[in-house]
């Protein structure tokens, strides 16, 4: 029998609404960079499912769906590495999402950096960071507060 999910704790965008609007700008900048749309969307699943933000997998899910990702390749992010259904440049972005998502496994090695210049002008690489800097922040703020997935 499956466990129930933890209660959730303080509903931190009402409780705070100063960090809410803190982080609303920091996503509208990232919006305004210029990494294509559908890009942001496959890092910020891909972040989520690294974190292991339910909420946020189903926002980003929904938005990539929207803005015409196909549901296959989002199946597949959890294994993008094995698929042949990601560009160059999306690798890129996953692998440098990757590494930057999971800093304290060793920071982002020189090999991944190198592989994002190849892809990404400096400024794509400093706007593709903040992305995945600003879905890290969403994914700790829900995850600490254990925000409930929508329906659940």
């Amino acid at each position: 029998m499956p466990e129930a999910p933890e209660p959730p704790r303080v509903d931190w965008a009402k409780a705070s609404p100063e960090v809410r609007q803190a982080m609303v700008a920091l996503e509208r900048t990232v919006r305004q960079a210029g990494v294509e749309p559908g890009l942001l969307e496959l890092v910020r699943i891909r972040a989520s499912q690294l974190n292991g933000c339910g909420p946020c997998l189903q926002v980003h899910t929904r938005a990539a769906l929207a803005k015409g990702e196909r549901a296959s390749r989002i199946f597949e992010l959890s294994d993008w590495e094995s698929s042949p259904n990601f560009t160059p440049r999306e690798r890129a972005a996953l692998r440098w999402a990757e590494a930057v998502t999971r800093v304290s496994e060793g920071h982002v090695p020189e090999e991944v950096y190198r592989l994002a210049l190849e892809q990404f002008a400096e400024k794509e690489l400093v706007d593709l960071t903040l992305a995945v800097v600003a879905i890290n922040g969403w994914n700790r703020l829900n995850i600490a507060f254990r925000t409930p997935v929508e329906g659940g």
